[in-house]
């Protein structure tokens, strides 16, 4: 009886078997979807860096507010009371070791107005900050096209600042962009040499033939200490009328990270310009120095301590002020600032910015109110500042 039922059994068995065989394929082709469904997919980042390709941007924007309106002082933030989208950025790089590539970087908002209406005199929201051909070869790397100064220790870019604020220094000694050609030679690991031509300051084209050479040296001997020192020696003038002489800048910059928390920064410059006042004229010449103190009290807060002092020995800077009553220019001038920013970042991505800033002049240079029918203008010699401002940036 029992051999029977075992007998019968075998062949149920042996259907079971067979029908559990059958299936798997189907259930491993099941696990393999699922299993593909939740793997993670490569972001879009992940995706230009396998190509080579960097992309990144940024936005910034603020609310500024001062007890009145600065006179040739600052480049950016020139209004009163008011919020305002500082930059938007944008810049995607193909940037191979070996051979060629290229740089596009755009800008648009307030800062983007102001540079490109000294740039070119026109005034719109929008500027092509950077785009130039890259080819590199061993130690050399040159670039040709429009590209970002060599000069000082603060950039256009707010992302790589630490104050919200530019410097005297930024605005008043400093060019910001040049068009024509540079080349940088690594001679080690920690020095190289970068040499270049360019139509000179904030100048897209020019129509004469004269030029700006650049010239500047970097050296990094460590991670705790820096230095770069480079000059530019050409004509100037190509969008004032009548001056077309030879201006000179010689600009250094020492960074000492004392910690991974603490950084000092100290940026030097001095200024000459022949031709200063038009043609047959002398020359003039100006100085400044700009201290910077960065410290971070843990992943979350910083602080930034800025000062400064620009001497216009020969009132040179401030000779271009054209505001129905202004009676503050004199021989010479002198200007000092103090800036102290807060960061809060709570995350890598975003960083809320409070800072307080407190400028003075010489003489009444700082415009207090604007002149409404027979009132006349008014202008005092100091100037207080405070903006709120928010930047988040984003790519690789």
């Amino acid at each position: 009886m029992r051999c029977r039922n075992v007998r019968r059994q075998v062949p149920a068995l042996l259907v079971l078997t067979a029908g559990v065989f059958s299936l798997a394929p189907c259930a491993l082709m099941a696990a393999d979807v699922a299993s593909a469904s939740t793997s993670k997919v490569p972001s879009w980042t992940d995706t230009l860096a396998a190509w080579g390709i960097s992309a990144s941007g940024y936005i910034a924007g603020s609310y500024y507010a001062s007890n009145g309106y600065p006179v040739n002082i600052h480049q950016f933030d020139v209004e009163h009371d008011t919020f305002q989208l500082d930059q938007a950025g944008f810049a995607v790089a193909y940037q191979p070791k070996q051979g060629f590539g290229a740089l596009v970087d755009l800008m648009a908002g307030e800062d983007a107005r102001i540079l490109h209406i000294a740039e070119d005199g026109h005034d719109e929201s929008f500027d092509l900050r950077q785009a130039y051909i890259q080819y590199s070869s061993g130690a050399l790397t040159l670039i040709g096209g429009k590209f970002v100064t060599l000069a000082g220790a603060e950039v256009i870019n707010p992302t790589q600042n630490a104050n919200f604020s530019r410097s005297l220094l930024f605005t008043l000694a400093e060019p910001l962009t040049h068009t024509g050609v540079r080349a940088t030679f690594a001679l080690s690991d920690t020095f190289s040499v970068i040499a270049g031509a360019n139509n000179g300051w904030n100048t897209t084209s020019t129509s004469y033939g004269s030029k700006t050479g650049e010239l500047g040296v970097a050296w990094t001997p460590s991670k705790t200490f820096s230095l770069a020192a480079q000059s530019y020696v050409g004509k100037f003038g190509a969008t004032v009328p009548g001056l077309d002489g030879l201006r000179s800048l010689v600009d250094v910059v020492g960074t000492y990270n004392a910690t991974s928390a603490l950084t000092f920064i100290v940026n030097l410059d001095w200024d000459r310009q022949d031709q200063a006042f038009g043609p047959g004229t002398g020359s003039a010449s100006w100085y400044g120095v700009a201290g910077y103190v960065n410290y971070a009290f843990n992943d979350e807060w910083r602080m930034s301590l800025r000062g400064e002092y620009l001497d216009d020995a020969d009132g040179f800077l401030t000779s271009a002020a054209e505001l129905p009553g202004y009676t503050g220019l004199t021989s010479a001038q002198h200007f000092s600032e103090g800036t102290v920013t807060f960061g809060y970042s709570p995350s890598k991505s975003f960083e809320l910015r409070m800072e307080g800033r407190y400028d003075t002049a010489q003489t009444n240079l700082f415009l207090r109110s604007r002149a409404l029918g027979t009132a006349p203008a008014e202008f005092a010699d100091s100037l207080s500042q405070i903006a709120l401002q928010g930047v988040y940036k984003f790519g690789t």
